[in-house]
């Protein structure tokens, strides 16, 4: 299935889709993996594999405490798209979400080819503007990979058409300004900033703002077409510690209370 299948799959049931994002190896490949197909089975309908990275410029304490576990066991960007594979082959779409010095790293052509050949959908770029990502568009048009750039409240009525021109996929709508992390009311940037960009495109709108329970979700659903979670999801593995079972079991309790958020909204 495509990103924008799932989008529209969504839509055809009356709500917003759920967006999860973990870092592949965290807490190890494997266990991020079942992390992962925990998150499908208990109601997310894209998942986002983290690529960690060791310079993260966006990300709050809690997706970097995972991210440096991550990177401390020998994480290679080779484990990252043998995780996509993974759970692609659940039937839901994945995308990488990544910084992206790793790719130029590993060669934009090769991560293109690789990606695809993994069953990823594209990638999520958030640190790359649409006007330097050419070698990126070019590669990713020849593999069909989506290409999800981010928008933010400061973003002028320009920038934020011309962005969103060069996704697929879906907009992705960051409202909160500064770094990510769960937070215990939603932002009133995000509606604006929806609207917004409906005005300038047919693509679907996800927002990331810090939702962390399935209330926050529900008032997120009620005008976005996605609802992206992060970091309470890698909380629930944090705090588990070294019980994998609790940390499943406490991934598939938070999955299936935003899933039902999101169909409320």
């Amino acid at each position: 299935m495509s990103v924008q299948a799932a989008f529209d799959k969504a839509r055809s049931e009356d709500r917003s889709a759920l967006v999860g994002y973990l870092p592949a190896g965290f807490p190890d490949v494997e266990g991020a993996t079942a992390a992962m197909h925990t998150m499908v089975e208990s109601g997310c309908d894209v998942i986002e594999v983290g690529l960690p990275y060791s310079d993260p410029v966006m990300d709050g304490p809690t997706i970097q405490a995972a991210a440096q576990q991550a990177l401390e066991s020998g994480l290679r960007t080779t484990d990252v798209l043998r995780t996509v594979q993974a759970v692609a082959r659940t039937g839901v779409p994945v995308l990488v979400m990544t910084y992206w010095n790793p790719i130029e790293r590993y060669g934009v052509e090769k991560f293109a080819r690789d990606l695809a050949a993994a069953g990823g959908a594209g990638l999520i770029t958030p640190d790359l503007v649409p006007e330097e990502a050419t070698e990126w568009v070019t590669a990713a048009d020849r593999y069909d990979l989506d290409k999800v750039f981010l928008v933010a409240p400061s973003s002028t009525d320009a920038r934020l058409a011309m962005t969103a021109e060069s996704c697929r996929g879906f907009v992705y709508a960051t409202a909160v300004m500064g770094v990510t992390g769960a937070r215990v009311t939603t932002s009133d940037l995000a509606r604006p900033l929806v609207e917004r960009a409906r005005a300038v495109t047919g693509l679907p709108i996800g927002v990331g703002l810090g939702v962390s329970d399935g209330e926050q979700a529900a008032l997120v659903a009620a005008y976005a077409d996605g609802v992206i979670v992060g970091s309470a999801f890698v909380r629930c593995l944090l705090d588990a510690g070294a019980d994998r079972s609790v940390g499943l079991a406490s991934l598939a309790e938070l999955t299936r209370d935003l899933a039902d958020g999101v169909r409320r909204g």
